[in-house]
């Protein structure tokens, strides 16, 4: 580079007069000068700043323990934990209808009931046989004690006409004694063909009544009635509709409402497969609804126990209480899942780690206020902290910021940082 600039310089005085040359030399050594502080400068100053010679100013954060909690955040639907169809047992029309959308009812509460013209035709009936087979009986009963006093009478002639056959022999003749016996043996079979006849229409009598009991548990059925407490969600019959009976598939019939319980609900979750070592039965979830900008206390109430095939999912539910009927069957909900928890936990943001492959580090401000690249190893990993597990003590100062440009040894001058400005939001 020397040379070629006293080449120039020769050139110069050979074309120019002395002042114009002496003039263009000293722009020409200006120049090589900057050329050379480009092309050569000394180590110390990539430590500085290129203007002011200062060491370079970083962020860095002071290791420390604190509380780690890893999260997982999952959105789902939120159904009632219970909801039915009501359909009518017995064709019939509607009467009566007592309630509509958005009534409340309470367990066993009545809300329709039907017109069964053909059940209560047979109601009577079933009272009209009941009765007659009631009156039979009385006449039965009548006949069997009329039976019975002649089977006295009779029974005590033949005795007697025996008795004085056998104690004055002669007396009385024999066919006679025969005649009174056999009138007794007569009445005694007309008792019990008497009592028979009795048992037979009392037979008769419970059959009419097992009948009247069957046709009038149908005719309870038109009497519809909530089978849990809830709210109605859907309303499909008006006054006068014929329902059709709900216990054949071969039918088209028709629900006349749609419950549901809605001071309790569902949040089915779809748990990934490496979170369901997480999932234990009782443990609370924090369910958010931020259409309502709210926060409802929520637990593990179950799960299927298996893992899905197709979606390598569990399914979970969550029982999430709605006593004050806020919730309303849809909305969508945001749960979080406490998956870890480790209290009093070494940690640094992830902004400070640096990766290569699975070997992980940190680059830590030492006393002389120079960097030094230190290993670490990493435990327990949240959405915005890593705990330390081994490589870095209680106290000392990593870098938090950027660290293109930074290299093991240059001096820095460390600035302590916030660590909420590298906070994020939850897994998701």
């Amino acid at each position: 580079m020397n040379q070629r600039i006293r080449q120039l310089e020769a050139a110069v005085w050979q074309r120019h007069r002395p002042r114009a040359a002496r003039l263009a030399l000293v722009s020409l050594t200006t120049v090589a000068l900057i050329v050379l502080a480009a092309c050569g400068k000394s180590p110390a100053a990539d430590a500085k700043d290129a203007t002011t010679g200062i060491a370079a100013r970083v962020g860095v954060i002071k290791v420390g323990r604190k509380t780690l909690d890893r999260r997982l955040t999952v959105s789902s639907e939120l159904v009632p934990f219970q909801e039915t169809d009501l359909y009518a047992k017995e064709s019939g029309f509607v009467k009566t209808l007592l309630v509509d959308y958005g009534s409340r009812v309470r367990k066993g509460q009545l809300m329709a009931v039907l017109e069964i013209p053909e059940l209560e035709a047979q109601l009577r009936q079933d009272d009209a046989m009941a009765r007659n087979a009631s009156d039979r009986i009385s006449r039965a009963q009548h006949e069997l004690d009329r039976a019975e006093a002649q089977h006295h009478v009779l029974h005590l002639q033949a005795a007697r006409l025996s008795t004085v056959s056998t104690t004055k022999p002669g007396l009385v003749a024999e066919q006679e004694v025969d005649d009174a016996k056999g009138k007794d043996l007569a009445a005694e079979s007309a008792v019990e063909s008497a009592k028979a006849n009795v048992e037979s229409i009392r037979s008769d009598l419970l059959a009419a009544q097992a009948k009247r009991e069957h046709d009038g548990v149908l005719m309870d059925y038109a009497k519809i009635t909530a089978p849990f407490a809830g709210v109605i969600t859907q309303r499909f019959a008006n006054l006068g509709m014929l329902m059709q009976a709900g216990t054949n598939s071969s039918t088209q019939a028709m629900p006349l409402v749609r419950l549901s319980q809605d001071d309790l609900f569902r949040l089915v979750i779809p748990v990934p497969e490496s979170y369901v070592k997480y999932v234990h039965i009782g443990d609370p979830v924090q369910v958010t609804v931020s259409s309502l900008n709210r926060v409802f206390p929520g637990k593990f109430a179950r799960f299927s126990v298996d893992v899905q095939q197709q979606t390598r999912t569990m399914h979970t539910e969550v029982d999430v209480p709605n006593l004050d009927h806020v919730l309303v069957e849809g909305m969508y909900a945001e749960a979080v899942l406490r998956l870890e928890h480790k209290q009093d936990a070494l940690a640094v943001p992830l902004q400070a780690i640096s990766r290569q492959g699975e070997a992980t580090g940190v680059l830590v401000v030492n006393a002389s206020n120079r960097l030094e690249a230190r290993k670490v190893q990493l435990g327990m990993q949240t959405d915005t902290d890593a705990e330390i597990v081994s490589g870095l003590n209680e106290g000392e100062l990593v870098v938090a910021g950027d660290r293109s440009g930074l290299k093991p040894g240059q001096e820095v001058r460390p600035q302590t940082v916030e660590l909420m400005q590298y906070q994020s939001g939850q897994e998701r």
